[in-house]
């Protein structure tokens, strides 16, 4: 493995510097060009992270091929969890770290399979983005902002996969959280832009709380260190002790998974993520598919070494993802808005990824559990291609049709948009798991992780066996509600919104206001190839990428050699899980190709029988009112209330002091009088009143 370390600092400092750069000289001097500052930056960091994940693929090999029988080759034989750690700057020390209660924290760098995956993997389709954006927000009058926004979260989130302490990660992680707030409300003018940008900053605080003392315990319970070789050898010595405290370790791990929760909108701080679709198009790709609700996958993945020892913890982890997994997926039964499905169909994948880590117990195998871990982190691999670019697509349905997205006021857009029609049809395909496409071969891998966690596992082995016909069930729903979208918005007769003409065209060009297009030749309004080229380069990853490192075990064998992870175990494909799961996800086409195709009237018709479910689906289970009924209206009134106290009481308490003074200075106004000779005789009075006083002592 060569020294990335001399370069590894160039990831997150050339987005960053990007984000200075047009923050600075965009609105005056860049202007219309500023999208080049951050499409090269996020490009350079997609190079040296390429750079970085080479070379610790090289380790892996070398470790491989000493392992199978080349060890005469080297003079010692290789590491078998490659990985670098450059210090840059002594950030904070308090006190004596390790030894007391002190603590020492650095601006330090990982290079390793799991962060060098990540890293990578966030610059490359962030280039994508950046590249899409130029063409989605071309006019637009907070066009520099917009870029310098995104390169910060590019910077913020290669901080975030990059770091070596927990420390830094938390620096990251908010950062993230500032950047999804600032690009949710990036059309601040607009009040549900700015009601989804709040929404999506408080919600994600209530998690991080709890990451926050997650972190906090870790530090005080395990070698007051905070960089994760420590913590991670401080918990494995004390199991081998056996002095662990298992409980402390639980709490932990349930504290981490609350920051995990909020940032990937998991189960009951879900509510965010939905709602976060009034920002642009491209941050809905790369911020709230492909990145950072990622983020809590990837820290309950870098934290395997103390979930794996707390089965408590994984079955909620597991639990909660499963509930999010099946919520998300009967929602999006029945949404209208084409960006909202796709949003509870990222809150479902995200679902799928927890159900995945979370059956990754110790008590099945510790190489089960690196298999398990994998199979999670493979999904999000998969999902951040194909999902980034139904998105994508989304958006340039969205552009197309003047910023409509409701999906009953369009139809038959094939015609219409046929290069956005087939690059959506490769990212439904593959998210619905058709055969040998990317999803088919990650969602089976999760489905096999909770069925061997069913058989294996000590405790909770017949409630992963609930959890995996959850997932199979989901796999059916997934598939249909991701074809009901497409048929919606691409079959049937052609219909497009009056929006679309005055966008592209101007209103009196195509004369009237009809919904319906008119007799004639059916219009283009193919989005630019700016938008389309990235459309086609992520359908390319997406139908392939999953084939071509699922069943070779090329993904497998390079994330498994991520220090803290058991030695993994050569795995067999479980075809009947995958025939299985196939006729599920066929099963679902087939019946939304027959209801929104074959027979258009019959989701009407159903809709109606089945008025209550559809209602509840619809208006999302009412999990917003609940909030409201039972979080903040109660919150609402504790401030009245506070309000009311602090007013009446507390400032009347202050109130009373200062009357009193008053008051007592009125009282002795009389004595300061400023007449010389009256404090004169006061003074007398005075010392006569002392020596009475003190001749009668005497």
């Amino acid at each position: 493995m060569s020294d990335v370390r001399s370069f590894l600092w160039l990831i997150p400092a050339l987005p960053l510097t990007a984000a200075v750069f047009i923050a600075l000289f965009g609105p005056r001097w860049l202007r219309r060009h500023s999208h080049w500052p951050c499409i090269l930056a996020t490009a350079g960091a997609c190079v040296v992270a390429f750079m970085a994940f080479h070379s610790v693929h090289d380790g892996v090999s070398q470790f491989v091929s000493a392992h199978h029988g080349g060890a005469a080759e080297h003079t010692a034989t290789p590491d078998p969890y490659p990985h670098q750690t450059a210090v840059y700057y002594e950030w904070f020390k308090v006190g004596e770290a390790g030894a007391g209660r002190g603590v020492d924290v650095g601006i330090a760098l990982n290079a390793d399979a799991l962060s060098t995956m990540m890293a990578l993997m966030v610059t490359f389709i962030g280039t994508l983005i950046a590249v899409y954006s130029a063409g989605y927000m071309h006019g637009d009058e907070g066009y520099a902002r917009f870029f310098a926004e995104v390169s910060l979260f590019v910077f913020m989130m290669t901080t975030l996969v990059l770091a070596d302490n927990f420390a830094l990660l938390y620096l990251g992680w908010e950062g993230v959280g500032l950047s999804s707030y600032l690009l949710i409300g990036f059309w601040f003018a607009k009040p549900a832009a700015a009601a989804a940008a709040r929404k999506a900053f408080l919600v994600t605080r209530i998690g991080d709380v709890g990451l926050f003392l997650g972190i906090l315990l870790l530090w005080s319970s395990f070698g007051h260190h905070l960089d994760y070789r420590h913590i991670f050898q401080s918990v494995k010595a004390a199991e081998e002790a056996k002095t662990l405290d298992y409980g402390v370790l639980t709490t932990a791990c349930l504290l981490l998974m609350c920051g995990a929760v909020g940032k990937s909108a998991q189960f009951p701080l879900h509510v965010w993520l939905p709602d976060a679709m009034e920002g642009p198009t491209p941050v809905s790709a790369l911020i709230h598919a492909a990145t950072m609700v990622t983020a809590g996958v990837y820290l309950v993945a870098r934290c395997t070494p103390l979930f794996m020892l707390a089965p408590n913890a994984q079955v909620v982890v597991a639990t909660l993802g499963a509930i999010t997994m099946v919520l998300a997926a009967l929602i999006a039964l029945t949404q209208n808005d084409l960006k909202r499905v796709l949003a509870y169909s990222t809150l479902s994948q995200l679902g799928y990824m927890f159900v995945a880590l979370g059956s990754g117990v110790a008590s099945a195998g510790e190489a089960f559990v690196t298999f398990a871990v994998v199979a999670a982190m493979f999904h999000l691999f998969t999902h951040a291609f194909f999902k980034a670019l139904l998105f994508l697509s989304a958006g340039s349905v969205m552009h197309a049709m003047g910023h409509v997205i409701d999906m009953r006021r369009f139809s038959g857009l094939r015609k219409v948009l046929p290069h956005t029609h087939w690059t959506f049809l490769c990212g439904a395909f593959t998210l619905a798991g058709f055969p040998l496409l990317s999803g088919f071969w990650s969602k089976d891998a999760i489905l096999d992780a909770a069925w061997t966690a069913g058989h294996r596992a000590d405790h909770y082995a017949a409630w992963y066996l609930v959890l995996w016909f959850a997932g199979l069930a989901t796999a059916g729903l997934t598939a249909f509600y991701t074809f009901r979208a497409y048929f919606l918005t691409f079959w049937g007769e052609v219909r497009i919104p009056h929006e679309a003409f005055e966008h592209h065209h101007g209103h009196e060009e195509h004369g009237g206001h009809s919904d319906r297009h008119g007799h004639g030749e059916t219009p283009r309004l193919e989005s630019p190839a700016v938008m389309t080229v990235p459309l086609m380069i992520l359908s390319v990853f997406a139908l392939g990428i999953g084939a071509a490192l699922g069943p070779t075990g090329l993904f497998e064998h390079f994330v498994a050699h991520t220090p803290g992870f058991p030695p993994p175990e050569a795995e067999s494909l479980n075809w009947s899980m995958m025939l299985l799961s196939t006729l599920v996800g066929l099963g679902g086409i087939g019946v939304a190709y027959w209801m929104y195709v074959r027979q258009p009237d019959l989701p009407g018709r159903l809709a109606g029988a089945a008025k209550g479910f559809y209602q509840l689906s619809l208006n999302k289970f009412h999990i917003d009112e609940l909030y409201e009924l039972f979080v903040l209206k109660p919150l609402a009134g504790f401030t009245t209330f506070a309000r009311i106290f602090d007013l009446n009481v507390l400032d009347g308490l202050v109130d009373l002091t200062g009357y009193m003074l008053r008051w007592l200075g009125f009282l002795a106004r009389p004595v300061q009088n400023g007449l010389v000779q009256f404090y004169a005789l006061a003074m007398v009075l005075g010392m006569t009143v002392f020596l009475i006083a003190l001749i009668l002592k005497l």
